[in-house]
C-alpha cells in the first residue's frame, strides 16, 4: 500500500456487532462452524496491528481472531464465519482505527472482508476487502482450512484508510493475507438420521449416572532440555480438542500456531534467537480463544 506523510483523522465510537450479506451466507451452507481461527498478516509496516480480546496478537503485525459462528460449505470452499475480537490499526502518527464486527465470506476462490468502525462518532458497516484465494481449501474430517488468502483493498476501504490516516491508499491495494482454518460439524445438516418410532419398553430401575469426568489439562514437552543460541527446539502438546486451534509463545512472544490432530497432539518446531540470553526460557501452548494451555521450560546454554 502506498503511504505518505500526513495529518490523521480522529475515530472513535461504539462498536457493534455485524451482519452483512455477502457471497455466502451462513444458513445456505451445509455445515456449521464451531471454533477456529483466522489469522490476519498486514501488508504493509507503516500501519501497525494490536487487537482487543479476544483476539491475540502474535509477532509482527499478525494477530488470531477466533471463530464465533456462522457456516461452511467444505466441498464447493463456501465459508461464512464471524470473527470475534477487535483489529485495532495505528498509523504512523499514532491515531488508531478500530475495526469490529469482523465477517469473512467465500464462495469459491473469491470473497470479502467486512467491518464495523466509528467514524467521527457515527458507525459504519463496509465491505473492507475482496479476497481471493489462490489453492482450494483442505478438508479433513471435522474441519476445514484455506491458506494464504489475498486481501484487497475496496473503494470503501480505500477511502477509509485514506481518510483515516491521510495517506493515499488506492483501490485493489493489499490490505493483508488470512489464514483460516475453522471446525466443522461432522455430518452436514440435513444428512443425521432420524430415529425410527418404537414401542416405548416398560421403565426398569437403572443406576444413576455419573458426572462426566473433567478433561485432563493439556501437557506441553520440549525435545531439549537445553540447547545453545541459534539450535532448533520442538514442542509438543497434548489433551487439546481435536482440530482445536493451539497458539505458540516463546518466552510470552506469540510467533505461531498449530492445528490439533485427531488424538488432541501438536507439534512445532522453532528456532530458539541467536540473542537468546543464557538460562531459563519457556514455551507455551495455549488454545486460540484461552482459557487452556500449559507451558513447558527449557535452557539456554551460554556462547561458547
Amino acid at each position: 500500500m502506498a503511504k505518505r506523510s500526513g495529518a490523521a483523522a480522529v475515530t472513535g465510537g461504539a462498536l457493534l456487532a455485524l451482519l452483512c450479506p455477502g457471497v455466502a451466507t451462513a444458513d445456505t451452507l451445509p455445515r456449521e462452524v464451531t471454533g477456529g481461527y483466522a489469522a490476519l498478516t498486514l501488508a504493509d509496516r507503516d500501519v501497525s496491528l494490536d487487537v482487543a480480546e479476544p483476539a491475540v496478537r502474535g509477532s509482527g503485525d499478525r494477530a488470531w481472531f477466533p471463530a464465533t459462528g456462522g457456516g461452511a460449505g467444505p466441498e464447493a470452499g463456501g465459508l461464512d464465519v464471524e470473527l470475534g475480537g477487535t483489529a485495532l490499526l495505528t498509523s504512523a502518527a499514532e491515531k488508531q482505527l478500530p475495526l469490529s464486527g469482523l465477517r469473512l465470506e467465500l464462495g469459491g476462490d473469491t470473497g470479502t472482508l467486512h467491518a464495523r468502525t466509528a467514524v467521527d462518532g457515527q458507525a459504519r458497516e463496509l465491505v473492507l476487502a475482496d479476497v481471493t484465494s489462490g489453492a482450494a481449501p483442505v478438508v479433513r474430517t471435522s474441519g476445514v482450512t484455506w491458506s494464504g488468502l489475498r486481501a484487497a483493498l475496496t473503494e470503501d476501504g480505500a477511502a477509509l484508510l485514506s481518510g483515516w490516516s491521510g495517506a493515499e491508499f488506492a483501490t485493489g491495494d493489499a490490505f493483508g493475507v488470512l489464514d483460516v482454518t475453522v471446525g466443522t460439524a461432522g455430518t452436514a445438516a440435513g444428512d443425521t438420521p432420524q430415529p425410527t418410532p418404537t414401542a416405548t419398553p416398560t421403565a426398569t430401575p437403572t443406576e444413576p449416572k455419573q458426572a462426566a469426568a473433567e478433561p485432563a489439562a493439556p501437557t506441553a514437552t520440549v525435545a531439549l532440555s537445553a540447547l545453545a543460541p541459534g539450535a532448533e527446539q520442538r514442542v509438543t502438546g497434548a489433551g487439546f480438542e481435536p482440530m482445536e486451534v493451539v497458539l505458540v509463545s516463546i518466552d510470552q512472544d506469540t510467533r505461531y500456531q498449530a492445528v490439533a490432530d485427531g488424538q488432541g497432539q501438536v507439534s512445532r518446531a522453532f528456532p530458539v534467537y541467536d540473542t537468546a540470553v543464557e538460562g531459563v526460557h519457556t514455551v507455551e501452548l495455549y488454545t486460540v480463544t484461552g482459557g487452556r494451555g500449559a507451558v513447558a521450560e527449557f535452557g539456554v546454554r551460554a556462547p561458547e
